[in-house]
């Protein structure tokens, strides 16, 4: 069975609500044989990493980059699943309510030093969350759930 890893940081009602319309699309049941992992960011090991075959992100954006936990998810994790976690899919969802280029970059950035492919766009939002909002958080997880059927 496949295992989609979704490591993200949910300190506010925004991001919670975004992160269970990801968790709603990649748990669809016309999704089958995915294995859905939710882990905070600041809890997640380099061997979930490892044991994954797909990634979700969500952070918010800080100060116009991504959260520290995410940040730290990454710092603690990188040299171990460097080599071993390439062409794997991931995609990713942010919160800022200004300026978000910086943590779009940010991981960009990390996700291609890994080797990672975007699977989909990212979902960015600022403000509250619309609802056309939570349909594209939706979309997101069922979209890199999906492609991880079958593996």
């Amino acid at each position: 069975m496949a295992r989609l890893l979704i490591v993200h940081h949910t300190p506010s009602p925004h991001c919670q609500e975004m992160f269970e319309a990801v968790v709603a699309g990649a748990t669809d049941p016309d999704i089958e044989g995915v294995e859905v992992v939710r882990r905070a960011a600041l809890h997640v090991s380099p061997a979930e990493f490892l044991e994954a075959d797909g990634y979700l992100l969500g952070t918010p954006a800080n100060l116009g980059y991504i959260s520290g936990a995410l940040k730290h998810a990454f710092d603690s994790a990188y040299y171990q699943i460097l080599d071993s976690t390439q062409g794997r899919p991931f995609g990713a969802y942010l919160h800022g309510n200004q300026g978000t280029e910086g943590a779009e970059k940010a991981i960009t950035t990390i996700t291609t030093g890994l080797g990672w492919i975007k699977a989909t766009e990212f979902v960015v939002v600022s403000g509250a969350p619309t609802k056309e909002d939570r349909e594209a958080c939706w979309e997101l997880g069922a979209t890199v759930a999906a492609q991880l059927m079958g593996e």
